[in-house]
Parts: C-alpha cells; structure tokens; sequence
C-alpha cells in the first residue's frame, strides 16, 4: 500500500540545490551592482526596468533549482512523482512570486526615495 521509490531522485537533489545556491550566487553579486551604481549615480536617475531586467534570469535559475529541490525532495520522501511535483511547483512558483513582488516593490521605494530610506542603522 506504501509507495517507496526504487530508485530515489538523489542526483536531481543535489543538481537542483546547486543550481539554486549558484544562481543565488549570481543574485546577490548582480544586487550588490545594482546597489553600488544607485549609490554612485543616485536611485532617482537610474532606469529600474533596466535593473529588473538584469535580476530576472538569476531569480528564474533559483525558481527553477528551487522546483528540482523541492520536487526531488517530496519523491525521496516517499510521494508519488506526480503528486510530488504537483504540490512542489505551485508551492515553489507562488513563494517565488512573492518575493519578486516583493523585491521589486522595494527597489521602486528605494527609487523613489532614495538609498537613505532604507538606512536601518537609525533605527534603534
């Protein structure tokens, strides 16, 4: 009645953390870019379309490396393939959403009100 797998999805684990943890990787560097020239250049002159543009394909490699972890995970758990990736990617996508909602909706603040808006040293 228990469904065990014969052959667990290891190696998709392993690849899908690795993808995740090197576009991470990328993500921040590319962050630390953008945040480097808005300093330099000043936020309110720079072109925000320009800098989401840069953070998508990064931000896509940890979606994608994210639903290999996740589904590979639920497999070697114990779930059914199908059930394991029909919970896994929605789960996934709809978190991954979410915080791209919510990157991009503080990079427009900082465009609007500058870098010192986010200064949370001042706030002890």
């Amino acid at each position: 009645m228990y469904y065990y797998p014969s052959h667990p999805p290891y190696l998709l684990l392993i690849i899908g953390l690795f993808a995740a943890l090197t576009s991470g990787v990328a993500l921040a560097g590319t962050l630390k870019i953008i945040v480097n020239k808005w300093r330099s250049d000043g936020a309110e002159k720079s072109n925000s379309q320009l800098s989401i543009k840069q953070l998508s394909v990064p931000f896509l490699g940890i979606t994608g490396g994210v639903i290999l972890f996740m589904c590979s995970g639920f497999e070697i758990f114990g779930f059914p393939p199908l059930l394991a990736y029909a919970v896994g990617v929605p789960v996934t996508i709809l978190t991954s959403l979410l915080v791209w909602l919510q990157l991009g909706s503080m990079m427009a603040f900082v465009q609007r009100q500058g870098m010192q808006s986010l200064d949370l040293d001042t706030l002890k």
